[in-house]
């Protein structure tokens, strides 16, 4: 066999074993291995360390595709002066993961604008860093998806889909109003994660306001009680961020306008 055949052959034998790192780098590393001297063996263990670190990125890529997560919403872009002291020091343990092996949640409390949702993100965000796959998703959308798969009697089906996400992040379930067939699926999908995978959620209610959501006082009850069994709880209190950035655009916006105007009537004195 030539030369030329056994490299086509070789690039058939890659691209069916779907090592295409190995594909794209085997020739220059050869290279390099032969001008430095490599034993084999650091040859074969520089190019397979290439597929898999290649492999690695390419997974967490297809994770963040995949997790919806806002992409604003990250550790880089949090203000940490403006969370609870509390919190800021439980976001670190959280954003290591070992939670999710244990199958924990994580319950976000606060008034509007307070920061829950940024927080259970940016440690989204971190989890898929770390390989997991998680799945953020605002709790009416989740409601909804679930009830129209009950009406086309797949919901055990959809239910399988939603159970390949080591981690749920339900955002504003406070603001979920249900009525029986919405509030059954959404206890449904609480129950069958319960000890097995995790769910994060923000809620502007606390639980004794809960009735509001699940309606009928037994199964709130029961909804709370399997979430709070292994659960961090983390509290937001403080003024609402979202209104302090309005004010400091508008005390900006202001400040503009009354430099334009003091401008416009220096130049016409």
């Amino acid at each position: 066999m030539s030369e030329e055949s056994r490299t086509d052959s070789l690039g058939m034998y890659l691209r069916a074993l779907k090592l295409p790192s190995v594909l794209e780098h085997h020739a220059d590393l050869a290279q390099k291995a032969s001008q430095e001297g490599w034993p084999f063996e650091r040859y074969l263990h520089a190019l397979f360390e290439i597929e898999m670190l290649d492999r690695k990125a390419r997974r967490i890529e297809r994770l963040r595709q995949q997790s919806q997560l806002p992409p604003d919403k990250t550790l880089a872009t949090l203000d940490n002066a403006r969370m609870p002291a509390k919190v800021r020091r439980q976001v670190p343990t959280l954003c290591e993961g070992h939670f999710v092996d244990r199958a924990e949640n994580i319950l976000a409390f606060g008034h509007p604008g307070r920061g829950k949702t940024h927080v259970l993100s940016a440690i989204g965000h971190e989890l898929v860093q770390r390989g997991i796959a998680v799945l953020f998703v605002p709790a009416y959308s989740l409601v909804q998806r679930l009830l129209r798969a009950k009406r086309d009697l797949a919901l055990e089906s959809e239910l399988r889909k939603l159970d390949r996400f080591d981690v749920v992040l339900l955002d504003d379930i406070g603001y979920v109003q249900q009525d029986r067939d919405e509030m059954e699926v959404l206890f449904t999908f609480l129950a069958e994660r319960y000890e097995r995978k995790s769910v994060l959620i923000t809620s502007n209610l606390v639980f004794s306001q809960w009735d509001r959501i699940f309606r009928d006082p037994m199964t709130t009850a029961a909804a709370i009680d399997r979430l709070v069994h292994h659960a961090t709880i983390l509290e937001f209190a403080g003024p609402s961020i979202r209104d302090e950035e309005a004010k400091k655009r508008n005390s900006a916006g202001t400040g503009a306008s009354a430099e334009k105007t003091t401008s416009k009537e220096e130049k016409g004195s």
